[in-house]
């Protein structure tokens, strides 16, 4: 049985990874949010956790005893989750972490839809790349996840880039992120202390089609 703890249970990726893990019988699941009545459908699944994923303390409890992390936090405070987080999991003996992050973190996104996504997201990507920092220089063994802009279309296509190579389209599915997300949970040997890049293949452009 492989324990797994999601943090910040309520996101959108995190709720279709929810239903991929809760359908496995050999994944034991633990659920940490803000507000856990937002989940009260799924107590008889998994144990849920209320806290802030800025306080470490509250984390450690959620993620004890687990074999692998995943975090699907967002918020302007980021970097101080990852802190929180970071030294939870050492607290806790925890060396697997998932992190879902953004592309852009480090200008790897190149010409006009680059430019495009750094000028639309701001200080978005700058605190989002200050997490992923403190994630990179800790010992754990992490998979940070960047991915496109996110659609809700009802598909699982996607192709990796990591972090020296440049990223590629500009838009992938929330169920795709959330399929590698499970993919990684199921194989936890792969994409160690790497930072990979998702998005559709065939999406280039200067800016999703949606835009």
């Amino acid at each position: 049985m492989v324990k797994v703890t999601i943090l910040g249970a309520h996101g959108q990726i995190a709720q279709i990874v929810e239903k991929f893990v809760l359908a496995d019988d050999e994944m034991d699941t633990t659920l940490f949010l803000r507000n856990a009545s937002r989940l009260d459908k799924l107590s008889n699944q998994a144990t849920i956790y209320e806290g802030d994923a800025a306080d470490s303390d509250q984390v450690e409890k959620a993620a004890k005893g687990a074999d692998i992390v995943y975090a699907n936090l967002a918020g302007d405070n980021i970097k101080l989750q990852a802190q929180a987080v970071v030294e939870a999991l050492h607290n806790d003996h925890v060396k697997r972490l998932i992190w879902i992050s953004s592309l852009g973190i480090y200008d790897e996104v190149p010409g006009k839809f680059g430019e495009w996504n750094k000028s639309y997201l701001g200080s978005y990507l700058t605190n989002y790349a200050e997490a992923a920092k403190v994630i990179e220089d800790s010992d754990l063994d992490y998979t940070i996840v960047r991915p496109a802009w996110l659609t809700n279309k009802n598909e699982v296509d996607y192709e990796k880039t990591k972090k020296n190579e440049a990223f590629k389209g500009t838009e992938v599915s929330r169920k795709s992120v959330a399929a590698y997300v499970y993919h990684l949970l199921k194989n936890p040997q792969e994409d160690v202390r790497e930072s990979i890049g998702l998005n559709k293949p065939n999406t280039d452009g200067d800016k999703p089609s949606w835009m």
